[in-house]
């Protein structure tokens, strides 16, 4: 069974768990707060993959969606405005002119239940009210992390809801793989396209070609040499719609390598450029390109967008993410 046990408490008093996870030569620290993986370690290397926090006030003081589940929508829509099936909805406003995440009191920000655990799996449940942060209809959402055989960290997220409403959600760790920062790491996205944004990172509408742009992955590239001349806080274009879960993208070192496989449509990246957390995290400093969020969801902003898979859910449906993380120690010749 896996290990719990308190790690501190929310402004409102309520107890914070964290849950130990030993599998496939991986060791995850889960917390019930905001379904956050808060520290994850693979056998035979020291350094932590993902950025976290040892105690539990920081991710009060200093939110960063650092390894967070984010939602009912992650990502952003424009000006937090919809509308569905006829009526025009305004949600919470937390970034700039726009909703991000789920708002401010998102999934993230919220304690989840445990329902079942395992040595290598747990599953955690919470429930978002109809009308939280301006969305209609409550939202039940299921979320699986389990550690399986050959490095692999597996994520299954189900929602269900009882009117229809928004559903989009990503898991939001920022990946280090054991640097004081990602630029000597190298990258690989199997995208054709990307999404353009304006100056307020809300989607122009066009979807553009990577090929001679500076958002081409498709070969692996050094973050150091890529981020020079773009920045990142841009959604890859896997697919048009939700697929078989298939490899989608790799963030390696030499020592580390991390696959990504999905069955979703995007892939949103986030080199951290503007990070300055004034407090030391797992693996020191947070600043500047501190750690790379690579975040499986549909396209940001589909909900304004028709012609773009969309994030509707509807009563009798079932959203349904399926992602995995896999880290494997690279052969040093």
């Amino acid at each position: 069974m896996a290990q719990t046990e308190d790690f501190g408490q929310t402004p409102d008093g309520a107890t914070v768990q964290q849950i130990t996870l030993r599998g496939g030569g991986l060791t995850a620290y889960l917390l019930t707060y905001g379904a956050t993986l808060r520290d994850l370690r693979l056998d035979g290397h020291a350094p932590p993959l993902v950025l976290g926090f040892d105690s539990f006030a920081p991710y009060i003081s200093h939110p960063g969606y650092f390894g967070a589940t984010v939602g009912r929508c992650a990502n952003r829509i424009a000006g937090g405005r919809f509308s569905l099936d006829g009526t025009t909805y305004q949600l919470d406003i937390n970034n700039g002119p726009n909703h991000l995440h789920g708002g401010a009191e998102g999934i993230s920000q919220q304690l989840w239940q445990v329902a079942a655990l395992a040595e290598n799996s747990a599953t955690l449940t919470l429930t978002a009210p109809d009308g939280a942060d301006g969305y209609p209809g409550a939202l039940h959402i299921r979320l699986t992390l389990s550690l399986l055989p050959g490095g692999v960290m597996d994520m299954v997220i189900e929602g269900k809801a009882d009117a229809p409403t928004l559903c989009n959600i990503a898991h939001h760790s920022y990946f280090n793989l054991g640097a004081a920062d990602i630029l000597s790491h190298k990258l690989q996205i199997a995208a054709e396209h990307y999404i353009p944004v304006d100056a307020t990172l809300i989607p122009t509408g066009a979807v553009a070609p990577t090929a001679g742009s500076g958002f081409d992955f498709r070969a692996p590239r050094g973050l150091g040499d890529a981020l020079r001349g773009i920045a990142l806080d841009h959604n890859f274009c896997l697919s048009h719609a939700r697929q078989p879960i298939r490899p989608v993208a790799r963030l390696f070192t030499d020592e580390v390598a991390l696959q990504i496989a999905t069955t979703e449509p995007g892939l949103q990246i986030y080199d951290a450029a503007s990070m300055d957390v004034p407090i030391a995290g797992l693996n020191g400093p947070l600043g500047a390109y501190a750690g790379l969020a690579m975040e499986p969801q549909l396209w940001p902003d589909a909900i304004n967008h028709p012609d773009w898979a969309q994030p509707v859910l509807r009563p009798g449906g079932t959203y349904r993410q399926h992602s995995q993380f896999t880290f494997a120690r690279q052969e040093v010749t």
